[in-house]
């Protein structure tokens, strides 16, 4: 293993790649550290030290950011506008045709679908700047700082012209990142915005270990670290399994020569939807505390109605019964969603029948499409419940430990840390084999 890692650094090229690419994340971190005009950045700091963060999707989108958001940073946004932007610009190749159209004609359609992909997170990002930005002149940035000064003047300036400055700075940010994101795909190791993404959410692991540690001793750290690597021993397991479909390939004449007549596979894997459903259903579970916070005005008896109430109970805190239900139930049908959307079984068919492909004992076109859509129901299921249980882990530690919602081993962050890691280890291991004939994984 030591020797392997001795080769990447003594392959050049392999070496200033990576030597780029980790130039590039301290330049993404410096970033997430520098105030955004006009904000009050000792009373940021303060209310940061007396609440810790907040609930709900602002809770989510720190966690992209690699706390940037409530620092309110040049780079506050952080990833989550080009994320969004991409789902988006997923669901609408169902929706509209000439997107599908794009999406079919190779390199040519790729490039025109990721700059409409750019100018929507550009859009995006001036929509969720004024959105922060109004909130924190509000003082309701940090949901859990009542009777906390600090966070009711988190801005020195007020006026509309400070506004308008914060609102083109932070979206400039997230211009910046996707510069970077596009600089590291074609100069460093991996996907760009993959490694930025994995950079933010790691850079929160220690504080909130530490502060598992500080507030439950060290027994219960140990016990967290060991549950850990469990969790992460078994999303390792889950992303890397898969069901091979079995295809053959006829053969067929082209002039003198032979084509065809080989074995393949079709690869499904058991978690084909990656993190998309739990950040589905973290924002659609996030919408009912929205609209409670909207209609909190008590009647002429001086009471809050009681549906606001309910909601406020059971809707707002992971902790509760109900919640844990909703979001579990939610991740299951979204996982569902997202998978009959990206994978088309009527499309594969038909490529695999104008290929001379078939699955051995299945006839070409339409039963082929119905096995392959009955295969992929069932694989679903169980890669379903496995995204459902990881998510819960933080709100379970939260019930139990008392720990952060942003619970390292848990979550969207585990799932992300481990897929990016993955990934990024396979692109180096397939540099090496090129060069020396011999990968960095055994």
């Amino acid at each position: 293993m030591f020797s392997a890692i001795a080769r990447v650094f003594r392959t050049p090229d392999l070496r200033r790649k990576i030597a780029f690419t980790l130039a590039i994340i301290a330049i993404y971190r410096l970033g997430a550290h520098v105030p955004t005009p006009f904000v009050d950045y000792p009373n940021v700091t303060s209310c940061l030290e007396q609440t810790g963060s907040t609930d709900g999707l602002l809770s989510l989108v720190n966690l992209f950011s690699g706390g940037a958001l409530l620092q309110l940073s040049i780079f506050a946004l952080g990833v989550m506008p080009y994320i969004t932007a991409t789902i988006i610009v997923q669901l609408l190749r169902v929706v509209i045709p000439h997107f599908e159209t794009l999406y079919k004609e190779g390199q040519a359609g790729q490039s025109k679908l990721t700059q409409y992909t750019r100018y929507l997170t550009i859009a995006l990002a001036l929509l969720q700047s004024t959105t922060l930005v109004t909130v924190a002149r509000s003082g309701q940035l940090f949901g859990n700082a009542t009777g906390v000064p600090e966070c009711s003047s988190l801005l020195t300036e007020e006026a509309w012209w400070a506004q308008l400055l914060m609102i083109i700075t932070m979206t400039a940010g997230t211009g910046l990142i996707m510069w970077f994101a596009e600089l590291v795909t074609e100069r460093g190791v991996g996907n760009g915005m993959s490694i930025l993404i994995f950079t933010s959410i790691a850079a929160s692991f220690p504080a909130a270990l530490w502060a598992i540690q500080a507030t439950n001793g060290f027994e219960i750290f140990l016990l967290v670290l060991a549950v850990g690597i469990a969790v992460i021993a078994l999303v390792v397991f889950v992303e890397q399994s898969q069901r091979r479909v079995p295809v053959q390939y006829a053969k067929r004449m082209v002039g003198r020569r032979t084509l065809g007549g080989t074995n393949t596979y079709i690869p499904i894997k058991v978690n084909m939807a990656g993190v998309v459903p739990v950040i589905f259903a973290s924002s659609l579970l996030y919408i009912p505390a929205l609209v409670a916070q909207f209609n909190q005005t008590p009647d002429a008896d001086g009471n809050v109605p009681g549906w606001v109430t309910w909601i406020q109970q059971y809707f707002t805190t992971g902790d509760s019964p109900y919640y844990m239900a909703v979001y579990f139930l939610l991740i299951i049908g979204f996982t569902y969603f997202y998978v009959a959307i990206t994978f088309n079984p009527v499309e594969v068919a038909d490529n695999m029948k104008k290929y001379g492909g078939f699955i051995p004992g299945i006839r070409a076109g339409r039963p082929t499409a119905e096995y392959l859509d009955y295969v992929l129901t069932r694989i679903t299921l169980p890669g379903s419940i496995y995204l459902g249980l990881i998510a819960l882990l933080p709100l379970i530690a939260l019930a139990t430990v008392g720990a952060n919602q942003n619970f390292p081993f848990g979550g969207a962050s585990i799932l992300i840390i481990v897929g990016v890691g993955l990934e990024t280890v396979k692109q180096i291991d397939a540099q090496l084999q090129q060069r020396h004939y011999e990968g960095l994984l055994r």
